[in-house]
């Protein structure tokens, strides 16, 4: 006798469990890629972390702003955005905003500072008077030597010029040498007067050779018939006047300034009158 097959068992309801385990949501089987267990969050993946802004960056932005220690902001940026790079950190824009500022900040200030060598910022509204021999015949006798209507840089002195200067004459006898003013005023040899020019010459073109090397053509230029032939027999250079000169600096240079000006002066004050041998 034989057995008669079973009848297959029915499917159990939509939700129970299968031959093929437990339905996921969606239709989807669990352990399918991209698709976190119940209740909880994909794994192996975390929220991302917020990037960290670099501190070199903000510190060099603001020090660029308030005018910090010269060059540091300028340092602080360029390290700023190598870190910037390595670490993936934010503050590129600060640290290129450090450099450009105070770069800018450092272009300002030079430029001052070398219009102020040259006596560009000084006042030199009025020229220099002068008759049909070059001699200087303003300020009139009648005007103070205060008036500084005769103001003019260095390179504007003469062979024959007296002149005025903010400078104390007796400062200038050091052996390292003294920065003098690079604005003068001319007035008229009758007039009170610090120093008197007897001879201008001009160093030859190229870079700036160096202060050493200046001083020392500066020395051998004003000495000897420079000063003889100017003055003759005048035993007045001899007794109250002493020699001294003016040359290029190294920011001066840089503006065309090649300009040596020899010039006699009493330390003690100004003098009156000049010591200029007739016919020199």
């Amino acid at each position: 006798m034989s057995i008669p097959p079973q009848p297959p068992s029915s499917p159990g309801p939509y939700g129970q469990p299968g031959p093929y385990g437990q339905p996921g949501p969606y239709g989807q089987q669990p352990g399918q890629p991209g698709q976190p267990p119940y209740g909880g969050a994909p794994q192996g993946w975390y929220p991302p972390q917020p990037q960290k802004t670099n501190t070199l960056a903000i510190v060099g932005f603001v020090m660029s702003i308030v005018c910090g220690i010269p060059l540091v902001p300028i340092i602080l940026g360029i390290i700023a955005l190598s870190q910037i790079k390595s670490r993936g950190e934010k503050g590129k824009g600060l640290a290129i905003a450090a450099i450009v500022i105070h770069s800018l900040v450092i272009v300002f200030y030079g430029t001052f500072v070398i219009l102020g060598l040259t006596g560009a910022l000084d006042d030199d509204s009025s020229s220099t008077k002068r008759d049909t021999t070059s001699l200087v015949t303003g300020p009139t006798a009648s005007a103070p030597a205060t008036s500084r209507p005769g103001a003019s840089g260095l390179t504007e002195i003469r062979k024959g010029d007296c002149f005025n200067t903010k400078d104390d004459l007796a400062q200038y006898g050091d052996e390292d040498g003294t920065q003098a003013a690079r604005s003068v005023t001319i007035v008229p040899c009758a007039q009170p007067h610090k120093g008197e020019a007897y001879a201008v010459f001009n160093l030859d073109a190229g870079a700036y050779p160096g202060n050493e090397k200046v001083t020392k053509s500066a020395e051998e230029k004003c000495s000897g018939d420079a000063l003889t032939s100017y003055v003759g027999n005048n035993p007045k250079v001899s007794e109250k006047l002493e020699v001294y000169y003016y040359y290029p600096q190294a920011a001066s240079w840089l503006l065309g300034d090649r300009g040596i000006t020899c010039f006699v002066g009493d330390p003690g004050g100004p003098t009156t009158g000049s010591i200029r041998a007739s016919g020199s």
